[in-house]
């Protein structure tokens, strides 16, 4: 099977020992040790929605999305990604912002694996309109996103208690909203196909190794210099699933998302020339359908971009940074993805979270874990009662 994006390693040479124990986990992962979480990966993975569901809500053009961490930036990365294919209207309510209104004449997708999200309740309750209709994923548990949606007569989807918010992309979570907006949620499903092939395994295995050496060179902060718009959201998912999986007994990584080239004009001097514990992630799309230049209206030493598009000119200044990065010995990576859609989503976010589970294992954490989190929900409802 061909893979859907390039992937250029850190230039760093690997060692033996560490890529054979990395193989050992992911054999010991894919044979008898599979988190739980991955089924919602595998293209024979049931839903706890059913066909009747969909055809009663397909109709919607409008759709709101309630959730917090997980339980929207997944299905917020599949939108921002695809968006171009995507005819209808969608709008992620996943912080308290009183400002913006809620479609009308819409579908709500209100998620909550615990039912309890305190944001998402209070999201829900300014926004909530008696003519829009509702489909609640959570827990089947005793709790109140459950109580409010018997109180509303609201279709209720149940949140697989054996899958944690970051690790749900693949599950009810991201796949209901992915079909309702009109997606094919089978071209998603790439596990099987890729843990078996080499091509990947070897990349995944060599990309690993060498986070997991920049980690050891004192390198904790992973900046994303991402040259492609609708990918923003694709990294604010990956944020979250490698700080709160990693982020644990003094250890972890620090990722950090850098809109490029936007960021040339403001970071660049720093990243160039400033502290030494960064390594780097370049991440470009192709776009194929790009307006060339007009080219009337360039002249002097702009006359060179006669012809050109945009992307052209976005893959030019890409390269060159990575050039610039390779004098300077600064360790990079770089993702080239050559076609925007549902296959090459699958096979970044099952890269992604493999590589998660892998550096776990090395850095000797937990990640399906989040404990220092029920901190601050804990703290914040005793405030309230005060």
């Amino acid at each position: 099977m061909k893979l859907k994006f390039f992937f250029k390693n850190f230039d760093l040479k690997s060692k033996s020992k560490e890529k054979k124990k990395l193989l050992n986990i992911l054999k010991n992962i894919k044979e008898t040790n599979k988190p739980s979480f991955l089924e919602s990966f595998n293209h024979l993975y049931k839903y706890s929605f059913d066909k009747n569901l969909l055809k009663k809500y397909r109709k919607f053009q409008n759709i709101n999305i309630f959730g917090m961490g997980g339980s929207s930036l997944g299905s917020k990365a599949i939108y921002n990604f695809l968006e171009a294919k995507i005819k209808k209207k969608v709008r992620f309510y996943e912080n308290l912002n009183l400002k913006k209104e809620v479609n009308k004449k819409s579908l709500n997708i209100i998620i909550s694996k615990s039912g309890n999200t305190l944001e998402t309740v209070v999201n829900f309750n300014n926004k909530f309109n008696k003519n829009n209709k509702n489909i609640f994923i959570s827990e089947n548990k005793n709790n109140y996103l459950r109580k409010l949606a018997d109180k509303l007569k609201s279709d209720v989807v149940d949140h697989k208690n054996f899958i944690g918010g970051r690790f749900s992309v693949m599950s009810e979570v991201g796949m209901l909203p992915a079909k309702l907006f009109g997606l094919n949620e089978k071209k998603f499903k790439k596990y099987n196909k890729l843990i078996i092939n080499n091509n990947f395994i070897s990349r995944l295995i060599e990309n690993v190794s060498g986070v997991y050496q920049n980690l050891k060179n004192k390198k904790c902060n992973s900046v994303i210099l991402n040259y492609d718009t609708n990918s923003e959201d694709l990294f604010k998912w990956y944020q979250q699933l490698v700080s709160e999986s990693l982020g644990k007994n003094s250890k972890g990584i620090m990722p950090i998302i850098s809109s490029m080239p936007k960021d040339n004009h403001s970071l660049l001097q720093l990243y160039l020339s400033g502290f030494n514990s960064n390594f780097y992630t370049f991440f470009i799309t192709k776009e194929k359908k790009d307006k060339k230049l007009k080219s009337d209206l360039l002249f002097d030493n702009f006359s060179i971009l006669k012809k050109k598009t945009t992307f052209d000119i976005l893959n030019s200044q890409r390269k060159a940074t990575e050039n610039i990065f390779k004098k300077k010995k600064i360790p990079f990576r770089s993702f080239y993805i050559q076609n925007r859609d549902e296959e090459t989503l699958g096979e970044l976010f099952c890269f992604f979270t493999l590589e998660v589970i892998l550096l776990s294992h090395l850095l000797k954490v937990n990640p399906l874990d989040q404990p220092e989190v029920e901190l601050i929900k804990q703290e914040t409802f005793k405030i309230l009662n005060d």
